[in-house]
């Protein structure tokens, strides 16, 4: 069973950053395709960025591509998800979602799920 940790979310102005962090707690995590997913009020969940098990694969929603940068760091058993230019519409609660040898390719996620974290971007 894998279970996963997100942070780094926050309350931040328009144009600012944060980075989210994702930690698992298998030492295996390096096999685990990861995606981050985001959910904001009234809205269906949605695909926002994702790794492959490899790492050598990003993949990056319409919407946050140029934007958004998606990272891991097997030694901390950690994927990252480098958000700068923040606009108000991408605040959400954002989702760690990962599988085993998971290319990381838009979908609908894999079988294990993080709790969230929440984004809030002011105008």
């Amino acid at each position: 069973q894998v279970q996963l940790g997100e942070s780094g979310g926050g309350l931040v102005q328009a144009g600012g950053s944060l980075r989210l962090s994702c930690a698992a707690s298998v030492r295996t995590f390096s096999s685990y395709g990861t995606r981050w997913f985001r959910q904001a009020p009234g809205k269906e969940r949605e695909f926002v960025a994702g790794i492959s098990w490899t790492g050598s694969g990003t993949y990056y929603a319409a919407s946050v591509k140029g934007r958004f940068t998606i990272s891991r760091n097997n030694a901390k058993n950690t994927v990252y998800l480098q958000m700068n230019s923040l606009k108000p519409e991408d605040t959400a609660v954002y989702y760690c979602n990962a599988d085993l040898y998971g290319t990381g390719v838009p979908g609908t996620g894999g079988n294990y799920w993080g709790q969230g974290t929440q984004v809030t971007v002011s105008s």
